[in-house]
């Protein structure tokens, strides 16, 4: 029997969410479709409880998809189940969010974390931490009249090209920040990267060494899902 590959192992000592709870009150992108829930079946009635949801594509912690921003990209059911499990690291820019809430991660925030924890590799997802994550409870603060930190799109296309990225992911509702050309999504999104939004527990992950999982709903050409990600590390 053939030992199996070191590539397809995850080694782990810990594993947590990265998604919030999805109820009504979660902060909202404005104009997007409210988070509801409606009995279906009640359990003193019908023998078992049930209920109905509906919310948005793009609503609690979620994944984009490329037919979001392109209209010749395909939409999120036709994301293979491998891409879907990805290393990640983890880059905090919470000290320079604190100060600066429409701050964009530069080139040289990168190249000084690579000093440090080593170069990205490739196929890895960058994931933000900028404390927003924080504010969830409070949707005003949370979407703050969409001044929020993200990924400069210079700065994506440098990780795009020299680093060679499968995706980046942030604890904001956008990893655009106030961009509001969406320059990372669309860079991302054009090469059916992933996208993750609306993430939390960044700030219990180490740089390095984190595997993702993330969940999808396989909606039929789906502009985004809601995401179950998981982070092992």
């Amino acid at each position: 029997m053939h030992e199996k590959p070191a590539f397809l192992t995850i080694n782990y000592s810990r594993v947590i969410h990265l998604s919030h709870g999805i109820n009504p009150q979660i902060p909202q992108w404005p104009n997007d479709p409210p988070v509801e829930f409606e009995p279906a079946a009640e359990l003193d009635k019908d023998g078992y409880y049930l209920r109905r949801f509906s919310m948005g594509e793009h609503s609690a912690t979620h994944i984009n998809a490329p037919n979001s921003f392109h209209a010749d990209g395909v939409g999120i059911d036709a994301y293979p189940a491998e891409s879907l499990v990805v290393p990640a690291v983890a880059i905090n820019i919470r000290s320079q969010s604190t100060t600066n809430p429409d701050y964009a991660l530069t080139i040289a925030d990168v190249l000084a974390w690579e000093q440090q924890h080593g170069k990205i590799s490739a196929g890895s997802v960058v994931l933000l931490y900028t404390g927003w994550l924080e504010k969830w409870l409070n949707p005003v603060a949370f979407l703050n009249e969409m001044h929020f930190p993200g990924f400069a799109g210079e700065t994506t296309r440098f990780l795009i090209d020299e680093r060679h990225i499968a995706g980046v992911g942030i604890d904001t509702h956008g990893v655009d920040g106030s961009d509001t050309t969406f320059a990372t999504n669309r860079q991302v999104l054009k090469r059916r990267g992933i996208v993750l939004e609306n993430l939390t527990n960044l700030d219990r992950l180490p740089p390095t060494g984190t595997t993702l999982v993330i969940g999808i709903l396989r909606l039929r050409e789906g502009s985004g899902s809601p995401a179950a990600v998981m982070a092992f590390y």
